[in-house]
């Protein structure tokens, strides 16, 4: 049987290898399941635990203004987060929660198989390079395989609460878009 992301979310609901899904509302990505680019956020807020969505929340908007500057909709890349569950307050997820959730991102990319995976922010982006800072790495591919590019960006919540940075988030999608276009 092919697991497909429908499958996922159905199997995510009644998961409860984490503790937050005692508090929270599970929130599996969503998007073109086709998709060469793949965005990866965080973990939910507020306004994402609420419509189980991700990325629907003031940094969601944000994110679709930025994918709307290069040419992209929604319905075109897949979004989705690596803890699959908002922290309480908002917290920073611990390292055990997103070790726990690690795998229903690990299946979503299986299933996905981007080209491009787009990790917003520095705990994204320390899934695929732990030593890699995303104050040096935002706008520059990086190679993992023949198959598939790192391109981290800062996350775009960043930029809500730090004005500077959302030329930078302008200035990393289009050079996102110049990468797509190689």
């Amino acid at each position: 049987m092919n697991l497909t992301i429908p499958d996922l979310q159905q199997k995510l609901k009644s998961w409860q290898g984490c503790e937050l899904a005692k508090t929270a509302n599970p929130v599996l990505g969503e998007g073109n399941e086709n998709a060469e680019i793949m965005f990866i956020g965080e973990a939910p807020g507020a306004k994402e635990d609420e419509l189980g969505r991700p990325f629907v929340g003031p940094a969601g908007k944000f994110l679709d203004e930025l994918l709307e500057s290069i040419g992209l909709k929604r319905e075109d890349v897949y979004i989705s987060n690596v803890v699959k569950y908002r922290p309480p307050g908002n917290r920073d997820p611990l390292p055990e929660e997103k070790e726990q959730c690690m795998p229903w991102l690990m299946m979503e990319i299986a299933l996905i198989k981007p080209k491009v995976i787009v990790p917003l922010g520095r705990h994204a982006l320390a899934h695929f390079f732990q030593k890699l800072s995303i104050t040096e790495a935002h706008g520059k591919p990086q190679n993992i395989s023949e198959k598939l590019t790192v391109f981290p960006i800062y996350h775009p919540a960043a930029a809500l609460h730090n004005g500077n940075l959302r030329q930078s988030l302008f200035d990393d999608f289009s050079a996102l878009k110049k990468f797509l276009e190689q």
